[in-house]
């Protein structure tokens, strides 16, 4: 009962699968990145300004800092529950991690999205 309330997902299968999803779009955004600065190998700050105003480009970003949200909690949360044994320990550390993950995804969306 306490894994269904506390991990990401309703069970291992489905944290696993969130987990090489998210994995899947952190590697199509460092691939995509890497090849547009191999690209564009004097890039200016107008460059770099295009490519972030398109809408399509925000919501890539937007999708690789949730996916990074996802994948580092269910990272952490096995982690945590396999090497920090006592639960007080375990409770803060967790409710660290999701405090830190939620004000670094709405920074990044304030970020990208200028709000």
């Amino acid at each position: 009962m306490v894994t269904q309330i506390t991990s990401f997902g309703r069970s291992g299968l489905y944290d696993w699968m969130m987990q090489r999803i998210s994995a899947v779009v952190l590697s199509l955004y460092t691939i995509f990145i890497i090849g547009y600065l191999l690209l564009h190998p004097h890039l200016t700050f107008e460059q770099w300004s295009a490519l972030y105003s398109s809408t399509w480009m925000r919501v890539f970003s937007l999708m690789t800092l949730l996916s990074i949200g996802v994948h580092s909690w269910i990272g952490l949360w096995s982690i945590s529950t396999d090497y920090i044994k006592p639960t007080g320990i375990r409770f803060f550390f967790q409710a660290l991690c999701g405090l830190l993950m939620f004000v670094y995804i709405v920074w990044g969306i304030q970020v990208l999205w200028g709000l």
